[in-house]
């Protein structure tokens, strides 16, 4: 028997929604932050407009996960390097004794958990609609449209498709995850009307998708075509020029495409509350590393940077250099993917089809008409150390049989990370985020396994890799 849609989605509009009691409490540590870095502000004789924002003041939050937005808006003639370190100053007094983190968009901004729950100062520019100095300008523009247009119920819908996207993997907008903001859940629901009403276009999208909510492209679409190139366009009502969704990678629009689908189809609470993946047990876990018979490589890493958005921006640049190194050299990449505690170690995973290949490969040359290409390629290849066959004549063109530079990935992948002439920008491994790395294979990442709990569930999913919510 399939559950009533609606019924779950009473079941987890209670759960995830704050009650006034919460609310009562939230408002009030931002309302005494904000008094604080006004006052702070005032002795420094240092001009900034302090404003509540984010999901609390448009009241879209989830009762899990109360972020409190504080920006502290700037007049436009303070220098850019002002915000991350004077105003960034301001913030740190203000929440002087509180765990906090620098964190980075644009520019910096300090994350403080205040009361057990986390704090965002975040300094703009106080400038006019359109007349942006940072990204983070359009924020109050951002709430104060919101607040405008949100009622209870498209409040209560936002919530829905907020937790939904978490229990999915798509949530946030930050690098690691490349997912779905708050803000374009907001946006989504206003233009849909519902969270189904959103589930159930998404479940028939087709890319590109277009959707411009404040109509600035309205009878424009040739316009808007020639303005935006992503798959997933969200014009942003506050400004014409930004696609709201620009952070939403392919692979997280596609998965939030297919759950929708599969929740239309086949409701569950599991879609917003996944059962939580329990790690293979090391035995098992070498017995399914032996049963795919492809080779694993682990590299592990120390953390060189402990701002996330810029320590995953090296991971990912990272993998795709590796990726991009491995198939370069011949090797047959099967999938890849990198994993991080964001404190002190990182882990790249490759997993060939084989770890080691042959000695030869064979190298197909110029066809015989092309008579100065043959002659180049023959000086080049007769007399070589590294021919180890031909070259002869097959179907009208000279071939060869060469020697590998590297027939072992490992050899390879050791041999580039002691190149220290060698950079990213060229297709070589990345001199920050792969720096200090060794190279583990197979059951040879048992002992990293067994010492940290949260990787062993990320490989553990990665072996499995099937969402939680597909039955």
């Amino acid at each position: 028997m399939i559950p009533d849609i609606n019924q779950i989605l009473s079941e987890v509009q209670v759960k995830i929604s704050p009650k006034p009691a919460e609310k009562k409490r939230i408002v009030a540590i931002g309302k005494q932050l904000i008094l604080k870095i006004e006052e702070i502000a005032r002795e420094a004789k240092i001009v900034v407009v302090v404003r509540l924002e984010g999901s609390v003041a448009k009241d879209t939050w989830l009762v899990e996960s109360p972020d409190i937005d504080i920006f502290m808006r700037v007049p436009p003639t303070v220098p850019r390097r002002d915000l991350g370190d004077l105003y960034l100053d301001i913030a740190r007094k203000a929440t002087a004794g509180q765990e906090q983190v620098e964190r980075f968009a644009e520019h910096p901004y300090l994350e403080a958990t205040v009361d057990e729950t986390r704090v965002n100062i975040v300094p703009c520019y106080d400038v006019k609609q359109g007349e942006w100095k940072s990204a983070t300008d359009r924020t109050p523009y951002h709430t104060d449209y919101m607040k405008s247009l949100l009622k209870k119920q498209t409040c209560d819908d936002v919530r829905i498709l907020k937790k939904f996207m978490k229990g999915i993997g798509v949530y946030g907008a930050e690098i690691k995850v490349g997912g779905f903001s708050g803000y374009i859940c907001e946006l989504l629901t206003l233009f849909y009307g519902s969270f189904l009403g959103v589930l159930k276009s998404a479940g028939n999208w087709k890319v590109p998708i277009q959707i411009d909510l404040g109509g600035h492209f309205k009878g424009k679409k040739t316009e808007l075509d020639k303005a935006f190139s992503e798959q997933l366009v969200v014009v942003d009502p506050v400004d014409k020029g930004r696609n709201a969704a620009s952070a939403v990678r392919s692979d997280a629009l596609s998965l939030f495409i297919a759950a929708s689908r599969a929740f239309l189809q086949k409701p569950s609470i599991e879609f917003f509350y996944p059962t939580e993946t329990k790690p293979f047990t090391a035995g098992i876990l070498s017995q399914v590393l032996r049963n795919r018979r492809s080779d694993f490589i682990f590299m592990l890493s120390p953390v060189s940077n402990r701002v996330p958005d810029i320590l995953w921006g090296q991971l990912y640049r990272s993998k795709r250099t590796l990726e991009k190194l491995l198939k370069q050299h011949g090797f047959s990449v099967v999938r890849d993917a990198v994993w991080s505690d964001e404190q002190d170690l990182n882990v790249f995973l490759v997993e060939v089809e084989h770890r080691q290949l042959p000695l030869l490969k064979r190298h197909v040359g110029p066809p015989l008409n092309r008579k100065e290409e043959c002659k180049n390629f023959l000086q080049k290849h007769v007399n070589s150390g590294k021919t180890l066959s031909g070259p002869w004549v097959e179907d009208g063109r000279w071939v060869v049989e060469i020697k590998r530079e590297y027939s072992d990935v490992v050899e390879l992948l050791k041999a580039k990370l002691k190149d220290k002439n060698k950079i990213s920008a060229r297709g070589e491994l990345s001199r920050i985020s792969l720096k200090g790395a060794r190279c583990l294979v197979n059951e040879e990442i048992l002992p990293a396994y067994r010492e940290n709990q949260d990787f062993a569930r990320f490989l553990t999913e990665y072996l499995s890799s099937r969402p939680r919510w597909l039955t």
